[in-house]
């Protein structure tokens, strides 16, 4: 589907705070320090950085460690200031922030994967590691012995990684557009499922363990919410990047979804409203409003002596329909169309204004983002990019 021009925010914008600078490459990932004014990034330039706010309002590194290889991601657990770095080469090393963070120190390395590794989770619970990498593997670790626990070969090098205590279920996104989900055992693991949605691959995953949802974002521009508590199967397409979408968020407290994209925008959507589930588009080989016939049927074709027309299908029946009969265009946020999109003209017809209300607000970072960090208990959100720039945003007018 083309993209369309995207709606006007709905609220006030998010506020510009703070602009942290002096990467000499692309910050991979960043996040901020709770109950601290700070922020922890890692960066293409083999560099780990501690930035603390300094009385003349800028922040300044406390910490500049240099790493061995390129610092892909990184994982912090603020409890216990342990902070998990992946990078370039495979290695995932450990280290521990001093209270004043002006110090870290090396506990122990692992060596995880055997390529890039792209995502990292620290699991303070159970004390592990897990982590994926452009090896296509996902594998665990005890963090107190160092020892590999266990492995699982995705179909395709893993970016998205999310994990939900309570049951032992890990989500892993890979490049294939696919989502596998594994349970997992103090040494072992099983496959429960997988679910394949996306057109692209999968580039983040985010989970809500309290409604039992759980996102993707994807380079297809598109987000699916997988109603995996529900048990009903439901997939709810939520569109309005006009390009990959590189990061998620959840405030929980709201209900709100926050995703960044590399076309630098931030879309926070409105989770706490009865979505609908797109319908499957169905097959004909004419219209299914005037019984015009498709340019590949011949047979109607000669019969009605008529040339065939082009098929279409409207967004909210899923029918297929010509052009003729479906000229209209609507936004349908409550299915996740918060652009117009097609849909046929007796459909345009039944569509409320309440229905058309739109569920999402949209803004532009002016960088081009490649992770977010959401700090729920200030409403600040950091953004951190291809442009070697960190961005901290009050969000509180927008995640109320």
């Amino acid at each position: 589907m083309a993209a369309e021009p995207q709606p006007k925010a709905l609220t006030r914008k998010p506020l510009l705070l703070n602009k942290v600078e002096g990467s000499q490459d692309v910050v991979n990932m960043a996040a901020i320090v709770p109950k601290e004014d700070g922020v922890i990034s890692v960066s293409e330039d083999r560099t780990v950085r501690v930035w603390l706010k300094r009385d003349s309002g800028q922040y300044w590194p406390s910490i500049y460690h240099a790493m061995p290889s390129p610092c892909s991601c990184m994982s912090f657990n603020p409890e216990t200031r342990r902070l998990s770095i992946g990078l370039d080469n495979g290695t995932i090393s450990e280290f521990i922030l001093s209270e004043d963070y002006n110090k870290m120190t090396l506990v122990k390395s692992y060596q995880a994967h055997q390529s890039r590794v792209m995502m990292i989770l620290f699991v303070l619970e159970m004390e592990w590691v897990l982590s994926t990498g452009q090896d296509k593997h996902f594998t665990w670790h005890c963090s107190e012995s160092g020892q590999r626990l266990g492995g699982y070969r995705t179909s395709a090098g893993a970016c998205g990684l999310q994990f939900d205590v309570e049951t032992r279920h890990v989500f892993v996104g890979d490049h294939s557009g696919q989502v596998t989900i594994l349970k997992l055992e103090q040494e072992s693991c099983s496959l429960v499922t997988t679910f394949k949605g996306h057109t692209g691959g999968v580039t983040a995953l985010c989970w809500d363990p309290i409604q039992r949802v759980l996102f993707s974002g994807s380079s297809d521009h598109s987000i699916i919410m997988w109603d995996i508590g529900g048990r009903k199967g439901t997939a709810i397409e939520l569109q309005g990047h006009n390009d990959k979408v590189q990061s998620l968020s959840y405030a929980h407290h709201t209900r709100q979804l926050i995703s960044c994209g590399a076309d630098g925008g931030i879309v926070v959507r409105n989770m706490d409203v009865e979505r609908q589930e797109t319908p499957e588009w169905l097959d004909s080989d004419s219209c299914q409003k005037c019984d015009q016939p498709f340019f590949w049927n011949f047979k109607q074709m000669w019969d009605s002596k008529k040339i065939g027309l082009r098929q279409h299908h409207c967004r909210k029946c899923g029918k297929a329909v010509c052009g003729k009969c479906s000229s209209k265009r609507s936004s349908i946020p409550l299915m996740g169309f918060e652009f117009e999109v097609r849909v046929c003209d007796s459909c345009h017809e039944s569509i409320t204004d309440e229905e058309r209300a739109p569920t999402a607000t949209f803004h532009d970072s002016k960088h081009n983002i490649v992770h977010v960090h959401f700090d729920a208990t200030r409403g600040w959100l950091l953004t951190s990019g291809t442009d070697k720039v960190i961005k901290l945003w009050d969000m509180t007018p927008v995640v109320s």
